[in-house]
């Protein structure tokens, strides 16, 4: 991608991404570490491949009323006209005539000269004319999908399963820019003191709103400083920062995190642990228990074990009652983080999700004999889907008569979520994207009960 302009690189990003099914996290991480891109250049194309990402209905709708229905555009066509509107609809710093010019430069390098003139004919009619009203599209399920840019079938259940104002505030932070939450590693320095030594590498951080261990960075690039080489903290989102406290790890326990990868969780624990006891740490995938003893490495942290291994397959491992806590952080739909994959919204369907429960059933029905009497079992997901989460837990209880909920968990979380029972089950916590600015996020904590 060398010697590209910012919307260039944006625009094959966003094709890599639609038409070859690449991850949008790693994709740009690929293409802006190359070093190309000035600072400033690497935030537009962030921004523009995430807004065109997040807001690609509404875009396709504005976009129908300029194209002649029965004209059939080349995808990089469609994506660059897109990504033009996205730059007049939802960015007010890009002057008009720069949208145009660069847009049709790039049409003129990659097409032949009708393709220019037909970009240029658009764009030249979206200034003069902007975008039709959406108030007119009927039914309201179809205007609401196209408003807020989330497929109908997803904004239907999260109707049907919570309400209508849930699902539309949801599908609103949905589209916003995700925090760049820091978790504190607690061996080394306290929260405080992180934040001072940021500001003095030029980054600016708030202390997040749910967790004593997280900070927000509001500017500059955490993880190119020195704090972070020295392991003092972990990119973590803050709403994943309160399994930790859901577990109530102690130093010398034994715990089994039985879905680890990539580790943020993990290490949380072996910092909880004070570096003392030990965990052991699985996946299914070598790659990323290799993440995982690299994390551990750069943090200080020596309590940790890490095997790649089914969980479905463990308890031949470890045997019964053999771990204080387990911890299954257990493959979900993921729809708790799609601002920061919006991909996701789009390529998910309900039958991948369907075809999920009964992997999550299993590796529960594995893990629950491996807790000792008195010991806990943690269940988290990054989703918000009730048949991922309470009704799993639930199916889940009546079959295990010598599990209940953790009526005390509420006392080892926050005083702002205890606050809001609409989050809190018995033993349960569901935590919503738009309720304070994370990742959506489910947990639930069950005790083994003493006989």
């Amino acid at each position: 991608m060398s010697h590209q302009t910012a919307r260039e690189t944006a625009l094959d990003l966003l094709l890599s991404i639609t038409t070859k099914h690449a991850y949008s996290q790693i994709a740009l991480n690929e293409a802006l570490s190359a070093g190309q891109l000035r600072e400033n250049d690497k935030r537009l194309v962030t921004t523009l491949v995430y807004g065109v990402l997040q807001q690609k209905s509404v875009l396709r709708f504005y976009l129908s009323s300029f194209v002649n229905r029965k004209r059939k555009l080349d995808a990089w066509v469609e994506m660059l006209l897109l990504l033009s509107i996205y730059q007049k609809v939802f960015l007010d710093r890009i002057p008009d005539h720069a949208i145009v010019n660069e847009s049709v430069t790039i049409a003129k390098k990659r097409g032949h000269r009708g393709i220019s003139g037909f970009v240029n004919g658009i764009l030249r009619r979206l200034m003069r004319e902007g975008v039709p009203s959406l108030s007119s599209i009927t039914p309201e399920q179809k205007r609401l999908s196209i408003q807020y840019s989330h497929p109908e079938w997803l904004l239907k259940l999260w109707r049907e399963q919570w309400d209508l104002d849930t699902a539309v505030k949801t599908a609103q932070a949905d589209n916003q820019p995700p925090n760049l939450c820091l978790r504190v590693n607690r061996l080394k320095l306290s929260r405080q003191e992180l934040m001072e030594h940021l500001a003095q590498e030029g980054i600016q951080t708030v202390p997040g709103p749910l967790s004593l261990d997280c900070i927000v960075v509001t500017s500059g690039n955490a993880v190119a400083t020195a704090a972070f080489q020295k392991g003092w903290f972990t990119v973590q989102d803050e709403s994943s920062m309160l399994v930790a406290d859901c577990v109530g790890a102690e130093d010398n326990m034994l715990i089994l995190d039985a879905c680890a990868g990539p580790g943020g969780k993990t290490t949380h624990l072996g910092e909880r642990m004070n570096n003392k006891g030990k965990i052991i740490a699985l996946d299914l995938h070598p790659h990323k228990t290799k993440l995982i003893d690299q994390a551990a490495n750069r943090l200080g942290l020596e309590n940790i074990e890490t095997r790649a291994m089914d969980a479905r397959a463990a308890r031949d491992t470890f045997g019964e009652a053999a771990f204080d806590r387990v911890l299954l952080d257990v493959p979900c739909s993921g729809l708790g983080v799609i601002r920061r994959k919006p991909e996701i919204k789009w390529s998910k369907t309900a039958e991948e999700i369907s075809g999920l429960i009964p992997i999550q059933r299993a590796i529960l029905e594995e893990a629950a004999p491996m807790v000792k009497p008195g010991g806990r079992l943690i269940y988290s997901t990054c989703t918000i889907q009730k048949e991922e989460n309470e009704q799993q837990i639930l199916a889940f209880l009546r079959r295990h008569p010598e599990y209940r909920t953790d009526a005390a968990l509420f006392e080892r979380l926050p005083s702002v979520l205890s606050d809001d029972r609409e989050s809190l089950k018995p033993g349960m916590i569901q935590i919503f994207p738009y309720q304070f600015d994370t990742d959506g996020f489910f947990i639930c904590c069950l005790e083994r009960k003493d006989n």
